[in-house]
């Protein structure tokens, strides 16, 4: 059975924080990977509230250099360096990132007893063994990236019919595994009669951008779709001039894109009264919506 990808709503506000919403950050939890999506001011503060341990946090996206979504790295940094953090983490973002960071780290002179690895990235950046990462460039005035979570597709092996072919374990399961045919007792058996193939699993992240035509194909088939939610239309003369997209045109995306599950997140507080605006916008083209408050978590 595939592990569960895990997503922890850390903070859900646009640029202005509320009482009940934080600046932006959302953590994917997947096996041993958590990879923090966005840095807002209070992120230590949050990670506390989730009781998640941020000393498990193994790299960070950031999206764009606007501060809700990149306040909090400082402190952050500094948490993990008084909480004898032991890993190696990465640090990706648009074009800038890497100088930001060093710039950054001459700021903030905390004691650094671990090592950061800043890099800017467009495209594949990352690829493990059942995973990868890529960065999609968006508009927002300045570089921004939205960012895809992929699990790979992976071939699995049918254990009820080896249990009926009287198969038993071995050497040979590992072929069968690659998609090898195998011999057994003098018997060959064909990989494709005792496999199946177990689909994986696409997140899509698009955090502050004008809409524009290089999301639909970015976010494509994705099962789950986060998107900002900074406007509704009755807004949209706004949306425009400060570069973002309103909850209509997200629905809109999820709807061409043909995803699985809409998100809606980065919520301004002039809607923190009547939240449903946001939601009938987007369901005008989408039905699967959700909106999320500070510490939802989705599973998919």
């Amino acid at each position: 059975m595939a592990s569960k990808i895990k997503l922890t709503f850390l903070g859900t506000s646009a640029q202005i924080p509320t009482a009940k919403r934080n600046h932006s950050g959302i953590l994917l939890s997947y096996n041993s990977e958590n990879i923090l999506i966005d840095c807002g001011e209070g992120i230590q503060r949050q990670f506390r509230k989730a009781r998640l341990n941020p000393c498990r946090v193994t790299r960070i996206l950031i999206t764009h250099w606007h501060g809700d979504h990149v306040f909090g790295l400082p402190g952050i940094l500094s948490t993990l360096s008084f909480s004898d953090y032991s890993g190696e983490l990465h640090i990706y973002g648009p074009k800038g990132t890497t100088e930001f960071v060093k710039d950054l780290l001459k700021l903030f002179n905390f004691q650094k007893n671990f090592r950061i690895i800043a890099k800017d990235v467009s495209g594949k950046f990352f690829e493990g063994s059942d995973f990868y990462l890529e960065a999609g460039r968006m508009k927002h005035g300045i570089p921004v990236n939205a960012y895809n979570f992929v699990v790979k597709d992976k071939l699995r092996i049918d254990k009820k019919k080896l249990m009926k072919s009287k198969i038993s374990a071995g050497k040979h399961l590992a072929d069968l595994s690659k998609g090898k045919d195998i011999i057994y007792q003098g018997k060959k058996y064909k990989a494709k009669d005792f496999t199946y193939l177990e689909k994986g699993k696409k997140i899509s992240f698009v955090l502050d951008t004008l809409n524009n035509e290089r999301i639909i194909p970015f976010v494509k088939s994705a099962d789950v779709f986060v998107s900002e939610s900074s406007f509704s239309s009755d807004n949209s003369k706004e949306a425009k001039e400060h570069l973002h997209l309103t909850s209509e045109q997200a629905g809109q995306i999820a709807k061409k894109a043909k995803v699985g599950k809409l998100i809606l997140t980065h919520i301004s507080q002039r809607y923190e009264k009547d939240l449903s605006v946001l939601l009938k916008d987007a369901k005008k083209n989408f039905k699967n919506v959700q909106l999320v408050n500070d510490l939802d978590v989705v599973e998919v």
